[in-house]
């Protein structure tokens, strides 16, 4: 084929404000007025500005309007692991929460927790209506960067005492301690533990509701291990714990590692719940599948995107209130494994 008679797509220039002002036969500020809600313009000149705009395919752009002081309407999360299948499903309903009030998100994943500062220091560059983290691992160093810079935080999973820092948490040391009742009720005393990675809050707060409902009853955990949130290291953390320890209870920080435990078990044709009872913690989807049927405690989520959606509405009404904690219950979820 001639190479000179190739055609190469020619690349369309966005079109400007002042491209609609020039079309309608106004400034440019009056084109800017005509998209800003409450602004006023002469309503036949706001006709004019509108219908060129459409002729033309013109979009205010909404970064542009987050520079010059508006609202971007942008939303940055930290959103935690997403190999955990409770971050993967807490996002995404938090992502339709923010939708529905013309919020719109940029995820970033915190699982590469050495890369934050550096996608920090990007997703800084864009005018965000607020910040949310959704690591309980995540430096707070971040957070007070953030308010330094006027962008409101909602911290999810660790407490910050911030003024400007507002957070939501869930009662991981009560649930916990509530599923460890649960099993010492059913008589079990050779417990077990698979805690998370070292440095998240929630996990650490999981394991100090356990041994609080031990310590009452006289006991202490046989053993614990740990794992990374993921089914994978649950299965590799209850191998090792049947390697040293004959247990009758297991609690696990999560559902994801309470399920692989569950397969450990399984492999080892160890009775669930006959001669071990597994409690994970979050109730995933997947605990509820009827192979799983796990019994856990329950982290709800929609509640926590409401709590979210609310504290960040209020922050934005009102930038100087104080910071505000909500504290979201759990509940025990008994199903097959207890």
């Amino acid at each position: 084929m001639d190479q000179d008679k190739l055609i190469s797509p020619k690349r369309h220039r966005r079109v400007t404000a002042q491209d609609v002002a020039e079309a309608a036969g106004v400034s440019r500020s009056a084109v800017s007025r005509a998209f800003t809600e409450g602004a006023y313009l002469d309503e036949e000149k706001r006709e004019r500005v509108r219908d060129a705009a459409l002729k033309l395919g013109y979009r205010p752009n909404a970064l542009a309007a987050g520079l010059q002081g508006g609202r971007s309407h942008l939303v940055a999360i930290f959103v935690g692991d997403m190999r955990n299948a409770y971050d993967t499903e807490v996002v995404t309903r938090l992502v339709g929460a923010l939708n529905a009030i013309q919020k719109w998100p940029i995820l970033i994943d915190g699982g590469g927790l050495s890369s934050v500062k550096e996608a920090m220091g990007e997703v800084l560059r864009y005018p965000l209506d607020a910040l949310i983290l959704r690591s309980g691992s995540m430096d707070p160093a971040i957070a007070r960067e953030c308010t330094k810079l006027h962008i409101p935080v909602i911290s999810s999973g660790r407490v910050l005492n911030h003024p400007q820092i507002d957070n939501v948490c869930c009662r991981n040391a009560q649930g916990s301690q509530a599923a460890a009742q649960l099993l010492l009720d059913r008589g079990r005393q050779n417990f077990g533990y698979i805690a998370g990675p070292l440095g998240y809050s929630s996990s650490s707060a999981r394991q100090d509701g356990m041994m609080r409902a031990l310590a009452a009853a006289g006991l202490a955990p046989v053993a614990i291990e740990a794992g990374d949130f993921t089914v994978e290291s649950g299965f590799a953390a209850a191998e090792r714990l049947f390697e040293r320890a004959r247990l009758d209870a297991l609690l696990c920080a999560n559902d994801a590692m309470a399920i692989g435990a569950l397969g450990a078990a399984r492999a080892r044709g160890i009775d669930v719940p006959a001669d071990l009872s597994i409690v994970g913690f979050d109730d995933i989807s997947m605990a509820r599948w009827p192979g799983i049927n796990l019994t856990t405690v329950c982290n709800p989520i929609d509640i926590y995107a409401d709590k979210v959606v609310e504290l960040l509405s209020a922050r934005l009404a009102d930038p100087e209130k104080p910071s505000d904690v909500a504290y979201i219950d759990t509940h025990l979820v008994l199903r097959g494994t207890h």
